[in-house]
């Protein structure tokens, strides 16, 4: 038997005492590490930013299992250890969701034991979204008083990853966890031993009641909500009465929303596709960003001669729409429509990643706002509007070109039907006066020419360095070229901008938050400028070997007759 002593964050938890001493189990599965001649399982590969996502079932060649039932027991384990630290209690209520992946069963299940075995108490809502397994912690109505909410929720999702890979994704009542939580959960859990989980077991049994577990689904309150809200801004029961709107789930989670939300606000949404749930995703990939998923939705809008169409990923914290022409309102045009409505109701920052269009940001600021280019990633973004409010500078909008938004009014929560539901209501607003949601847009000027390009790196090679000193050459090459000027306002990477005669556009090259890629846009406001944009970037990264250049080949139709590795 081994007793460990674990210190827990000052920063969250600021305990009294930072250490206490705690037995655990030993992981039966992930990478095995050796420290002064202990065995303990290695849980940090499984952390992806906030979140955890591995393998969780078997089925696609050359992906190992490495996210399993123990180890969602150890990692909801040392989740409620951190929350009882955090919050100075002996025991916590967690409540647990998943999406519609197939493994989410057998994680759960691990959950489950991981919760209840350490003496704690277990909330299951089933069938969930991510955005309601944070709702829920705010919601004292449902739960009788302030007293009987969760401590904390576990959210079982690998967003639109594939089938085959799943997650957790944590909350507690004042937002998702840091990236910093997550690797100290999963150091804790990476603790555990065999010897140790009997002894804590044996610990268990004569001093600790093991909990309890409830079943109970949060989704039609929070479906209710939305409901109510609708109704209350539109000033009618049935307010979309007449409107045809079609909702793709893509057989995730979002299947709800035309049932709860659409039809009792008076919509038809026959013709809508891929509610089920479906752990394999057959139709499609759920996830606005995927071509054939948004191409799906947008020929069901033209089939069906819809109003609206809506598409979710996976747990529906993100979304994308289609307007009654089947085109789509996705990355900039979807930015501009919920920028162009919340600022109408005031002015403000507009928070966006770092690979938005040129012509967004003249959008933002013919209708009265500022529009503050960022980083990638959603908590990035998340972040630096709440720092922004904080520092005086009203932010109502946080939101990745990913379809990732968060509103001030929404705790700053990413949720796709939060999202969409605010586009009803104007959408209702605007066929009152004769319109329809795309006349909001119509100023928006979008670029003639888009290149998306993901470079990959050589592999073993130390990419991060490697692609930390090809940004550093460009910016450096740049500099001899007078038809080249970096943006003032970038966060990340290098962005470039280049006259008329060579592109009329600009250039992002940045670094994968995640992956041994280096991601490339390139935009123009005239046809064939990426081309030439990015022809200049090929021409200057046949210096570095560490690259596959093919996508620059591909786009560019250059046959190099030269194999990449």
């Amino acid at each position: 038997m081994y007793k460990i002593t674990v210190r827990v964050s000052r920063a969250r938890g600021n305990a009294k005492s930072p250490f206490r001493s705690v037995y655990f189990k030993r992981p039966r599965h992930t990478k095995r590490a050796y420290k002064k001649g202990r065995k303990f399982m290695d849980y940090s590969r499984l952390r992806n930013g906030n979140d955890v996502r591995g393998v969780a079932s078997a089925g696609v060649p050359g992906e190992e299992v490495n996210l399993t039932q123990t180890a969602a027991e150890h990692i909801s384990r040392a989740f409620c250890l951190w929350l009882k630290k955090r919050l100075h209690k002996n025991r916590v209520l967690v409540a647990v969701g998943h999406d519609s992946r197939i493994s989410a069963a057998e994680l759960l299940s691990g959950v489950r034991t991981g919760v209840t075995q350490s003496g704690n108490d277990l909330l299951s809502t089933g069938l969930s979204s991510t955005p309601s397994m944070f709702m829920l912690l705010q919601d004292e109505e449902f739960f009788g008083g302030k007293e009987s909410l969760p401590d904390g929720s576990i959210m079982l999702t690998a967003s639109h990853l594939p089938f085959n890979r799943n997650g957790l994704k944590f909350f507690i009542r004042e937002s998702g966890l840091e990236a910093d939580d997550v690797k100290e959960i999963l150091s804790l859990a990476s603790q555990f031993s065999e010897a140790e989980a009997k002894a804590a077991e044996a610990a268990a049994t004569s001093t600790e009641t093991p909990g309890t577990v409830r079943e109970q689904s949060y989704m039609d309150k929070y479906s209710a909500d939305l409901v109510k809200k609708v109704r209350k801004a539109c000033g009618s029961e049935t307010p979309l009465k007449g409107k045809k709107i079609i909702v793709d789930a893509g057989g995730g989670a979002g299947g709800f929303y035309a049932e709860k939300v659409l039809a009792p606000l008076g919509a038809d949404t026959s013709g809508s596709q891929y509610l089920t749930p479906d752990g394999y995703f057959k139709g499609h990939i759920p996830n606005p960003e995927n071509e054939t998923a948004m191409r799906s939705i947008c020929e069901a809008v033209k089939r069906e001669k819809a109003d609206f169409g809506i598409i979710f990923d996976t747990d529906v914290d993100r979304a994308g729409a289609v307007d009654s022409t089947g085109e789509e309102i996705n990355r900039n045009r979807l930015i501009a429509l919920i920028s162009a409505i919340l600022l109408s109701e005031k002015p403000g920052t507009i928070v966006t990643d770092s690979v938005t269009s040129d012509g967004l940001a003249e959008f933002i600021a013919a209708h009265g706002g500022r529009h503050h280019r960022f980083k990638r990633g959603y908590k990035n973004v998340i972040n630096e509007a709440i720092r922004l409010n904080n520092a005086g500078e009203y932010a109502p909008l946080a939101i990745e070109t990913s379809g990732h938004a968060a509103l001030k009014e929404n705790y700053f929560l990413d949720d796709g039907a939060y999202l969409v539901t605010r586009l009803l209501i104007a959408l209702a607003q605007a066929a009152k006066q004769g319109k329809n949601l795309s006349d909001l847009i119509a100023d928006l000027k979008m670029p003639a020419e888009a290149a998306e390009l993901r470079f990959k790196f050589k592999p073993d090679c130390d990419f991060k360095t490697l692609g930390a000193n090809l940004i550093a050459q460009l910016e450096e090459y740049a500099k001899t070229k007078p038809y080249i000027t970096p943006a003032p306002d970038n966060h990340e990477g290098v962005r470039l901008n280049f006259d008329q005669a060579h592109g009329a556009g600009w250039l992002l090259v940045r670094m994968s938050l995640h992956e041994p890629i280096l991601p490339t846009n390139a935009e123009s406001e005239k046809k064939g400028g990426a081309k030439k944009i990015v022809s200049e970037l090929y021409a200057f990264l046949q210096r570095f070997d560490f690259l596959d250049l093919s996508p620059a080949e591909a786009y560019l139709g250059i046959n190099s007759g030269i194999e990449k590795q």
